[in-house]
């Protein structure tokens, strides 16, 4: 199957951007933005560093998730560990540390199974997916105060509990879908 593919100079064209708000945790900006037929118009762009998850899977095929509350919609669900990479950090090093600082479990060798664009007309935030089947306890998370909860849940599940709303964030849905997904199509 083939997708169609923007000729050059059709889309949306940044034409610079002015900040309005800078924190360590983004940045709000304000494009100049021209489109198609040469119209322009202002348009706030919302600059994030890269996120990183990693799903855990034990030898029983389940995946390891926290029960979090995420106090801005003011929801619980399932999640991967995940985390912002710092600067020039290594985007599979940043899935690792966070994975060991959420969790108290440290993965091996994780391999990239996704990147996803979750809010790509609002924010060029990226999310980086990792997996693994090799992983070392290391004891209680260093950020305990992430997760009420972490449990291991079987892979088999995971369509169910996306579609019943108990996992909430668009990355780990993603990522526990595909990953869903690979183990279904290798049995």
């Amino acid at each position: 199957m083939t997708y169609p593919r923007a000729e050059p100079g059709h889309g949306w064209r940044n034409l610079g951007e002015k900040p309005v708000v800078d924190t360590p945790w983004f940045r709000l900006n304000l494009a100049d933005v021209e489109l198609p037929g040469e119209r322009r118009l202002d348009h706030y762009v919302l600059r994030v560093p890269p996120i990183v998850a990693t799903a855990i899977i034990d030898d029983q095929e389940r995946v390891l998730l926290l029960w979090r509350h995420r106090f801005i919609p003011d929801s619980w669900g399932w999640e991967l560990p995940s985390g912002i990479a710092d600067p020039d950090e290594d985007l599979v090093a940043a899935a690792s540390r966070q994975a060991l600082a959420e969790s108290g479990w440290e993965p091996v060798a994780p391999r990239l199974l996704l990147t996803i664009e979750p809010y790509s007309g609002l924010t060029d935030s990226v999310e980086h997916i990792y997996w693994t089947e090799q992983v070392v306890y290391r004891g209680e998370p260093a950020a305990d105060f992430e997760a009420e909860r972490i449990d291991w849940i079987p892979v088999a599940a995971i369509p169910a509990m996306v579609a019943d709303g108990q996992v909430r964030s668009a990355g780990t849905a993603a990522g526990l879908l595909a990953l869903w997904h690979q183990r279904a199509r290798r049995a």
